[in-house]
């Protein structure tokens, strides 16, 4: 009786036994028809990523520039945090008063210990997708690194109008030069973490904070 790797194996084979040996990935063009860039008006745009967000059971709230300041402390004031992480370039003026805040130093670093044991993490982020919902971190300005935003139970973003596309391949358009140039990594983040086992299950706060909160700031 064969081994399920010898049989994932066989139907690899038997899938690719027309692929010429010599053949690489590039050698086949692909077609790529699909739409790269989006037309809507960008009030339209941001609105439809409000709506994304927020259908992935994150909250979302909408502010004005310089409202943000006293809008951070209300949210954090709000949930009872009271030690936040914050990135090292975070703009001081996102910074809190009261309550500890906890600077992830390049020179010196945040133990997994204790990000684990803050409240919540305080980022900005490099893009978000109006097509899907999605905000991305690439450990740019204000960001911090991957750990920052993957320990904490809770995570407040604050996402630039202008930083919102509407595409997906927007995005990675904008996103090639620091995958290719810096080789920063990327994260992608629909909602809070969340994960089903095979009786669906729902468990919150896996693989990331159980709570998401967002601030777009117009």
């Amino acid at each position: 009786m064969a081994t399920a790797k010898e049989t994932i194996l066989w139907r690899v084979r038997r899938a690719t036994r027309d692929v010429p040996e010599g053949e690489r990935p590039e050698d086949v063009p692909v077609e790529r028809g699909y739409r790269k860039e989006g037309g809507g008006a960008r009030s339209e745009i941001v609105a439809r990523f409000a709506e994304n967000v927020a259908e992935y059971e994150a909250t979302v709230h909408r502010v004005e520039r310089g409202d943000l300041p006293g809008r951070i402390g209300e949210i954090l004031t709000r949930r009872g945090l009271k030690k936040l992480v914050v990135p090292s370039d975070l703009p001081e003026g996102w910074v809190p008063r009261g309550g500890e805040v906890l600077r992830d130093e390049e020179n010196s670093r945040l133990t997994n210990e204790e990000l684990d044991g803050a409240d919540g993490v305080l980022t900005g982020c490099a893009l978000g997708i109006s097509q899907t919902g999605t905000i991305v971190l690439d450990a740019g300005p204000g960001q911090g690194r991957r750990a920052l935003t993957l320990l904490p139970d809770y995570h407040l973003c604050v996402v630039r109008e202008e930083q919102v596309v509407d595409l997906v391949p927007e995005a990675f358009a904008k996103l090639e030069e620091t995958v290719k140039g810096e080789g920063r990594a990327i994260t992608f983040i629909s909602g809070p973490s969340a994960t089903s086992d095979i009786e669906l299950n729902r468990v919150e706060g896996v693989h990331g904070p159980r709570a998401l909160e967002v601030l777009i700031v117009g």
